[in-house]
């Protein structure tokens, strides 16, 4: 009689240990699963808000051209630059090997003209023309602007951030081009929104607007 309780008391307790283990088990592989689920929603709303920061903008035409125009500066204050000597390994004989680079072809030149320039349309803001007419203005004192300052640093971080996604979609032709010689002033806004972005039609509406519209575009606050 003691040796059956005995055996069945150590029975019943290693079931309650196995169902304490299983329950701990299940437990925890519900928790990670909530883990993993909450990491998903993190992601899907990060993804969300990038997106809508992206695609916010109505005129993608228009916000293309004035990055394009932020590019003509550059080009425009662009000054000569000697070529680059490649030329840093000796021969056999003590002569530098190697060859000189026209900078006008260089990967270097690329990279001065493109970096930074989405953190310049960061002076950009949407200006409101009459009525109904918007346009891109580069902003030289944001103290002076007399419309909603919030909301014009939101469409200043607006069209850096579609800035950033532009490049990165047309980077790698868009250097190539710089390369050959292919994109000039007056010519960016062809090559960047029409060719590579594809955001304007080859007669866009900011093309349409006219001579009186155009001087008001470059005009800076």
């Amino acid at each position: 009689m003691a040796v059956g309780d005995l055996c069945g008391g150590g029975s019943s307790g290693g079931n309650r240990d196995l169902t304490a283990i299983e329950s701990n088990g299940i437990q925890q592989e519900k928790a990670h699963k909530m883990m993993i689920s909450n990491l998903k929603s993190f992601f899907f709303v990060i993804f969300v808000i990038f997106a809508s920061s992206v695609y916010c903008i109505d005129d993608k035409c228009a916000a293309c051209n004035a990055i394009a125009e932020e590019l003509e500066r550059g080009l425009m204050n662009e000054k000569p630059r000697n070529h680059l000597d490649m030329r840093h390994r000796l021969d056999s004989k003590g002569q530098r090997e190697g060859k000189l680079i026209d900078y006008r072809v260089s990967e270097l030149r690329v990279v001065e003209l493109l970096d930074g320039l989405c953190e310049k349309m960061q002076d950009y803001t949407l200006e409101k023309v009459g009525t109904s007419t918007k346009v891109w203005m580069k902003v030289n004192n944001w103290d002076s602007l007399k419309t909603n300052k919030q909301e014009a640093r939101a469409h200043s971080k607006d069209i850096s951030t579609f800035c950033g996604r532009l490049l990165e979609e047309t980077e790698d032709e868009f250097s190539v081009l710089i390369k050959k010689g292919s994109v000039k002033v007056g010519k960016v806004g062809k090559v960047l929104c029409q060719d590579l972005g594809r955001y304007c039609k080859q007669t866009s509406d900011y093309e349409k607007a006219g001579d009186d519209d155009e001087e008001y575009r470059n005009t800076e606050l």
